[in-house]
């Protein structure tokens, strides 16, 4: 006899907020409708130069200079991705920082002929991760009560939360890491059977992709490559 799964907690936001949380039931409150002197009443667009940093002049580098990344900055730049907004606060990413040489040695075999230079050089190398058994920690880190046993029960649906949110996760490790003054080399080219096999095995984390992380060399020469116009991506219906 198939266990019985457990009754589907109550929707919840990407913040982790149930509906009743973000907006009372009958309330038409929306944040420009804050109370005056509520941070939420001020919600300036960032200016320019933000913008350029972020995503308009913001260029995968070529070559890393040789300035370090401190483990003060690394520890600033988590800080900055675990606010991002997953689905329940379930946060699944797990971040693995290969700062030594022999680390990075570790990865060589692991890595696409033509990504080994490019990453090894980095100051550092971001193992970008997720962790299927992310549901252990709802209990603290989400106030669904019934939300931990409804994913324990559902592999198939934790394994593609855990993916899901650990990605979106992995995007704001990139957008945080520029915000922080450093630069991003994101790499799909690797085996992750071989990285989880390697450096993975004690925690049950699955790869999701790598990153270089510290200071380019010089700006890229070369234009940016083209990217899909508004209306060849987009609908709006």
């Amino acid at each position: 006899m198939s266990e019985s799964q457990p009754e589907s907690p109550v929707p919840v936001s990407l913040d982790g907020s149930s509906p009743d949380q973000t907006v009372r039931a009958g309330s038409t409150r929306r944040d420009h409708d804050a109370a005056p002197g509520d941070a939420r009443a001020l919600s300036p667009a960032l200016d320019a130069l933000a913008l350029d940093r972020l995503f308009r002049q913001a260029r995968t580098p070529i070559g890393w200079s040789a300035r370090p990344v401190e483990r003060e900055t690394l520890v600033t730049l988590y800080d900055l991705v675990k606010l991002g907004p997953t689905s329940g606060n379930c946060c699944p990413a797990r971040l693995v920082f290969l700062t030594s040489d022999d680390m990075k040695k570790r990865l060589r075999p692991a890595l696409s002929a033509g990504n080994i230079e490019r990453c090894l050089s980095a100051p550092v190398v971001v193992l970008v991760c997720h962790d299927p058994l992310f549901f252990e920690h709802l209990p603290r880190l989400s106030r669904e009560e019934n939300l931990r046993n409804w994913f324990a029960a559902d592999v198939g649906l934790s394994e593609e939360t855990a993916f899901r949110n650990g990605s979106l996760q992995g995007g704001y490790m990139i957008l945080a890491a520029r915000a922080l003054g450093l630069d991003v080399a994101p790499f799909s080219g690797f085996d992750g059977y071989t990285i989880e096999d390697d450096f993975l095995s004690d925690t049950g984390w699955r790869i999701n992709f790598i990153a270089g992380l510290g200071y380019a060399e010089a700006p890229p020469q070369v234009e940016r490559a083209m990217r899909l116009a508004f209306d060849e991506a987009c609908l709006v219906l």
